[in-house]
């Protein structure tokens, strides 16, 4: 068990992951919102895919006006195919959100993506950019318009963006405590082949970092930082869910699952180094005084340290009118209605806040998911 923090020791460091899923990240905005209202700033925010892009443009910003910034960003690539907000039978809003989803395959995004006038099939070796069914120069006017990389280059907040090298499929993160940071590598992190095209950094190309893993929790872990850390990572595939009955189903199934898992493989991956870590202090306890100054004890004390860390789970759980196209609807009114849920989940985080800092069994790491337990709580 790890020693217990003095009573004037500071506060966790805050520390919002942002998982890629495309038009559902306006529950990331909805999420933030919330932290912002309980003055829960994160001073620290990693992002992949359309996280990056809501990372950008919440660290791109001064506080006051982060959620206004997010408001006009997903107004905007909301603002193509609109269906009415009416109330409607469940079955017609399913039908309504596929149609809108063949809205934006057929027409783009505003202020995101457009598609190419002609489709990509010959060779095009000596443009790698082309390599794609739409064109992201939109979403590049959007970031320069949003996000203010001065401040971003500043430091005052921490970002951290994951993207893919091409030729060596090796992770990579971009990370404005070590480099400058830009319009291009928001772009990479979120530039997911065949559709969106390869973005170039400094003669390298680079893909959507989802394509190895949907969330920066196990970069943000191995940073090596030597502080408390409380981590909200928002998550916007639900790992849990029923037996898929139709067709339609199952795609939506098998999108969670493939998005999802990672997450839940990252998490565990600490817990276990967290069970090393405490059974390394113990055996070192029991060794006798004698040995406290070999050089393969000290080795040891160093690996045994570790710092606090709890990770709150804030998972979007699908509406049932969704389906397998969930991450590419992006109507308004589904829009609004991720954000509201966002909302919601991290306000009820909120008021369970200090039951979440109180780990149990004094454990240098533990893990909540909100919603799950207001799931249960609900059940008979």
């Amino acid at each position: 068990m790890p020693p217990e923090a003095p009573p004037d020791a500071p506060p966790p460091r805050r520390v919002l992951v942002l998982q890629g899923g495309g038009a559902l990240g306006s529950y990331q905005a909805g999420v933030y919102e919330a932290l912002r209202d309980g003055e829960l700033d994160p001073s620290w925010i990693a992002g992949i895919s359309i996280g990056a892009v809501n990372a950008a443009i919440i660290a791109g910003n001064p506080p006051e006006r982060r959620v206004e910034r997010l408001r006009e960003f997903w107004n905007l690539v909301t603002s193509g195919w609109t269906p009415s907000p009416l109330p409607m039978m469940e079955q017609a809003r399913a039908a309504i959100s596929d149609a809108s989803a063949g809205w934006a395959v057929a027409g783009g995004v505003p202020g995101f993506f457009s598609p190419r006038l002609l489709t990509p099939w010959l060779p095009t070796a000596t443009d790698p950019s082309a390599l794609s069914f739409y064109d992201t120069a939109p979403l590049r006017q959007t970031l320069e318009r949003l996000v203010d990389f001065d401040r971003i280059n500043a430091k005052d907040t921490r970002l951290s963006v994951g993207a893919v090298h091409i030729k060596t499929g090796n992770f990579v993160y971009f990370d404005n405590l070590h480099q400058k940071i830009g319009p291009e590598h928001i772009m990479a992190s979120g530039a997911l082949p065949p559709g969106l095209p390869p973005i170039e950094i400094d003669g390298e190309w680079y893909w959507d970092g989802g394509l190895v893993s949907n969330t920066p929790l196990e970069y943000v872990l191995d940073s090596g930082v030597d502080e408390d850390l409380m981590i909200f990572q928002v998550d916007l595939f639900n790992a849990r869910g029923p037996l898929p009955k139709t067709l339609g189903e199952a795609t939506e199934r098998e999108k969670d699952i493939r998005y999802s898992s990672r997450t839940r493989l990252n998490t565990d991956a600490n817990l276990r180094i967290h069970r090393l870590k405490a059974a390394l202090r113990d055996l070192l306890a029991a060794l006798p005084e004698a040995m406290a100054s070999e050089p393969s004890v000290g080795l040891l004390k160093d690996l045994s340290k570790e710092s606090a860390v709890t990770v709150i789970q804030l998972i979007y759980r699908a509406k049932s009118y969704e389906g397998g196209f969930k991450d590419f609807e992006f109507s308004r009114q589904t829009m609004l209605d991720h954000w509201s849920s966002g909302v919601t989940d991290a306000n009820r985080c909120r008021r369970n806040l200090e039951h979440y800092a109180r780990k149990p069994d004094g454990a240098a790491t533990a893990v909540f998911d909100p919603g799950r337990e207001a799931l249960d709580q609900d059940q008979p």
